[in-house]
């Protein structure tokens, strides 16, 4: 590893824990280097524009943005640092990851196919959250992480742990930046047996902006994960979001989204992994470009051994709303096992013209009429969404840019 890079990884500070976390995942980044568009996980993408001179940590200090519409408990990130409030909901706890007594063993090591990008995070982390849910308890305040992004480079990381029987809502909303902006977030859910976690993450950065998250989660038996993904702002807005439904009868639901206009590229990858037994996987991932924007859905279904009785279902619908906007939709299934059930469909093309026509013929102007369609093409994917509190915002940011987009 370079001097200049064990440099940097002590220079972000930190207990030695972290400090050398950071050291190991920074030469497997070196090793691993940044991926390519050759890669699988990362076809049709533009990682290759990715100069790395633009992997520098941001500078300290950017202000933090109110988080509009989100109710609840609401926690502060900029690259300055975390704000905790002292009123947190009953039976939860929030803590800055290195300060956690137990924060080595909770930062875990994700690998797989975003190994290079998890490895990246890791080794420019200077701090995250970790937030947990105790036993038992049924929490019905969300919890809102409202990260501010800015200038440069920035890296957090959020670890949400849901323990056994526990309930809760975690809401992750990514606001700010400019063209400089690399923004890079990590989070880690776990849920134990007969837990259940509503999950959302939703970015609005600016339209100049990178954003290249990733959301791993794994269930315990009997417990669930209801997920939702948001994706409206950045110049290049990548999600990868990875489940494994690791305990008997665990369940997962996903719903994700999109609107891209411009030049907006819109990447969204999923695996709903079946590692056990009497499984269930839901996923739904709806969106729209218009402009000259691009979209790309690539979604992994995999059953293994031995998880019998399994369960999964992947649907991906793509709206193109005018000529020079494009949508990619990949679903694939690696199924090991006999006894289950899979199933996937996508769909790419206009606006439904017989549905269209019908409005028009009742009177209603064409371009009120296309509105009409694609607001209730969204709605459906909200509607069946279970994250309470991110959907009035993400349906209202939805309403503000249709209302500025020339259809055609």
């Amino acid at each position: 590893m370079p001097p200049q890079t064990s440099e940097a990884t002590t220079a972000l500070g930190g207990p030695s824990w972290l400090v050398d976390r950071r050291h190991d995942a920074a030469v497997s980044f070196e090793a691993l280097g940044l991926p390519e568009a050759s890669d699988e996980v990362w076809r049709y993408s533009p990682i290759g524009d990715l100069d790395r001179a633009r992997l520098e940590v941001a500078p300290t200090g950017a202000p933090a943005v109110a988080s509009p519409g989100l109710a609840g408990c609401v926690v502060t990130v900029t690259s300055a640092g975390a704000s905790i409030p002292s009123d947190l909901p009953a039976g939860t706890s929030i803590t800055r990851l290195s300060e956690h007594p137990d924060g080595a063993r909770l930062l875990g090591a994700i690998a797989g196919d975003d190994e290079a990008i998890v490895a990246l995070n890791t080794s420019r982390l200077s701090d995250g959250l970790v937030i947990e849910v105790g036993r038992g308890q049924l929490v019905a305040t969300p919890i809102v992480v409202a990260h501010t992004v800015g200038p440069g480079a920035t890296y957090s990381r959020v670890v949400v742990h849901v323990a056994d029987g526990a309930s809760a809502t975690i809401v992750e909303l990514f606001v700010g930046g400019d063209a400089s902006t690399l923004n890079v977030p990590v989070t880690e859910l776990r849920v134990d047996d007969g837990g259940h976690l509503r999950y959302g993450t939703i970015q609005t950065l600016d339209h100049g902006a990178w954003h290249l998250a990733t959301v791993e989660a794994s269930v315990g038996r009997d417990g669930t994960v209801s997920e939702f993904t948001a994706g409206l702002g950045a110049a290049y807005d990548r999600c990868r979001t990875d489940t494994t439904l690791a305990g008997v009868g665990a369940s997962s639901v996903l719903r994700s989204t999109y609107l891209g206009e411009g030049d907006q590229i819109h990447d969204l990858r999923t695996k709903q992994d079946h590692a056990a037994p009497k499984t269930i996987s839901d996923l739904l991932c709806k969106g729209a470009v218009t402009g000259s924007a691009r979209s790309v859905y690539s979604g992994l279904i995999k059953v293994r051994n031995g998880a019998v009785r399994s369960d999964a279902m992947q649907t991906n619908h793509n709206l193109v709303l005018s000529e020079s906007a494009h949508a990619d939709s990949v679903p694939n299934l690696d199924i090991a096992e006999n006894d289950v059930r899979c199933s996937h469909a996508s769909t790419v093309g206009p606006i439904n013209e017989e549905q269209q026509y019908y409005l028009e013929s009742r009177g209603i102007e064409p371009a009120v009429a296309e509105r009409l369609l694609i607001r209730g093409f969204f709605r459906d994917l909200l509607d069946r969404t279970e994250v309470p509190g991110a959907l009035d915002l993400v349906a209202n940011e939805i309403e503000r840019r249709l209302e500025g987009i020339v259809l055609s």
